[in-house]
């Protein structure tokens, strides 16, 4: 037994020969942070049962980060009929407790919701989902696991279990799978896609991979296939806005993945890689990047049809297929900003702008991009009831009037009030 100081935060480590445990005392102002009156409840009730009780997952990553999480997911040596039991002794209300079968409860303290889950081991899988059993021992559950980064176990006194060398992947930022990467993709071959985005996530390098990982990824990318569309997307949409972006869009089509999670087999990627360096410090919509693959909307359809994206993302994509080349900068003024907002006036879309803005992205339009994302849109001043009133009557030609005055509107960049455009009406 050891210790040393590790920096602001980390009071020391204790390294036990048993089972390859790790473990070490965090007492960031992260982790205490955590501690309202609802944890605190929680703690209570599992101490009193002598039920132990630690944070799980992508939790224990982010607080080893330095970051404090947004969700926080716990773990228990404790069954859901325990914990049932427990709740109810102590007057706790459970709500959506759909995951019950699954070993997971949800209690509600001081208008907080805890998400504890009993630990579980994989009994039987098929590549998609798996038959669990549920266990007291931590190092099985974390054996299920998909990334080394993922598996650690942090103990409400501070105290971090790490089993498979998380706690040192995560200092030098590598993304490994637990034990054999063949087998835990075989698990849930949804893994290469969490694999991918949780290395955009945490690594340094953009091809820093060990060429292990990636033979497993090739020989069992055909398993994504069998994987539902909604759950390839939830993947891929956060990997596509997460770093090093571009390097992996491109090695998953060397290891010839696009075909099997809707991305077009031919897709362009030497122009995603331009999209994505002119759009990566300006927050893009993922269907901004993965526009730059697809030649034209029966690609994008394709896609739509795995991946059931929403209707709104399928539109933006739709949007940027068709106008990336149509809606360009004045030749005579290419610095303007007048073909965007002409066409945003146009528009019937409640959202043009929102597009307009994403199509800068794709572009690399820096300066008109920050021009129009603070541009309120203005109200056209005439009506049909103004031309009414001068005597104008027939629907055709009140249309008419209204488009030319419109089109005179727009050429004064949106200047002249009703008065100066209701002058060129002749009664």
């Amino acid at each position: 037994m050891w210790s040393r100081v590790l920096g602001p935060g980390v009071v020391g480590r204790t390294a036990l020969c048993w089972r390859s445990l790790y473990t070490m005392q965090l007492k960031t102002g992260e982790f205490q942070s955590l501690f309202t009156d609802g944890l605190n409840g929680l703690v209570e009730i599992f101490g009193k049962h002598k039920h132990e009780l630690r944070i799980a997952g992508g939790a224990v990553r982010d607080l080893l980060s330095g970051k404090r999480p947004e969700d926080v997911d716990f773990a228990t040596t404790a069954t859901p009929e325990e914990m049932k039991l427990m709740f109810q002794m102590a007057g706790i209300r459970m709500i959506n407790n759909k995951g019950e079968k699954h070993g997971t409860i949800t209690a509600r303290l001081h208008n907080e919701n805890f998400e504890v889950t009993t630990l579980r081991v994989d009994v039987e899988t098929d590549g998609r989902h798996a038959e669990v059993e549920f266990t007291t021992d931590w190092l099985k559950d974390a054996e299920r696991r998909d990334l080394t980064i993922n598996s650690m176990f942090l103990g409400l006194d501070g105290t971090l279990y790490d089993y498979f060398k998380g706690y040192e992947d995560l200092q030098n930022r590598k993304v490994r799978f637990v034990g054999s990467a063949e087998q835990r993709i075989q698990e849930d071959y949804l893994r290469i896609l969490r694999y991918f985005r949780f290395y955009g996530r945490v690594a340094l390098e953009p091809g820093d991979h060990e060429p292990e990982t990636l033979t497993a990824i090739r020989e069992n990318g055909h398993g994504l296939a069998a994987i539902s569309g909604e759950r390839i997307w939830v993947e891929l949409k956060k990997m596509v806005v997460g770093n090093h972006a571009a390097h992996l869009l491109e090695l998953m089509y060397r290891l010839k993945l696009a075909q099997y999670i809707g991305l077009p087999p031919g897709g362009d990627v030497e122009v995603m890689k331009q999209v994505w360096q002119n759009a990566k410090d300006h927050s893009p919509k993922p269907m901004t990047v993965l526009a730059a693959l697809f030649h034209c909307p029966k690609e994008v359809d394709k896609m739509d049809f795995r991946l059931k994206v929403s209707r709104e993302e399928k539109n933006l994509a739709l949007f940027l297929v068709k106008h990336r080349r149509e809606l360009c900068k004045s030749r005579d003024e290419p610095h303007s900003s007048k073909p965007f907002t002409d066409f945003i006036i146009d528009s019937r879309e409640l959202d043009s702008q929102a597009k307009v803005c994403e199509l800068l992205k794709y572009q690399g339009e820096e300066k008109l991009l920050a021009e129009l994302s603070r541009w309120s849109i203005p109200r056209f001043p005439v009506s049909g009831h103004d031309l009414r009133r001068m005597g104008v009557v027939s629907g055709k030609e009140i249309g008419a009037t209204l488009q030319n005055l419109r089109d005179i509107w727009k050429t004064s960049r949106y200047q002249m009030d009703k008065e100066e455009l209701l002058s060129y009406v002749k009664p």
